[in-house]
């Protein structure tokens, strides 16, 4: 299984690790360095309470695809035998 880093686990949190970063690096270093030694789950267990107002703080800005409308396909021509 792929080891999470913590950055892959703020983005999964919605959360900008960029701008939280700069904002707060004392605390991003506190809570990344504690994030290494336990697992994904058991930091957000044990977090909560600080993930939630992070995540309300600095959101993570998803970016969010334009679908082409798709032009509706013609009917097929059936081409019935002639019965006589």
């Amino acid at each position: 299984m792929e080891e999470l880093s913590f950055k892959k686990y703020l983005h999964k949190k919605r959360i900008d690790a960029v701008a939280f970063t700069k904002a707060r690096t004392e605390q991003y270093a506190d809570l990344k360095k504690e994030f290494d030694q336990m697992h994904p789950d058991s930091f957000t267990s044990q977090k909560l309470f600080i993930i939630n107002p992070i995540r309300r703080e600095f959101p993570f800005k998803e970016v969010t695809e334009v679908k082409a409308e798709k032009k509706p396909q013609p009917r097929p021509i059936i081409v019935r035998p002639k019965t006589s």
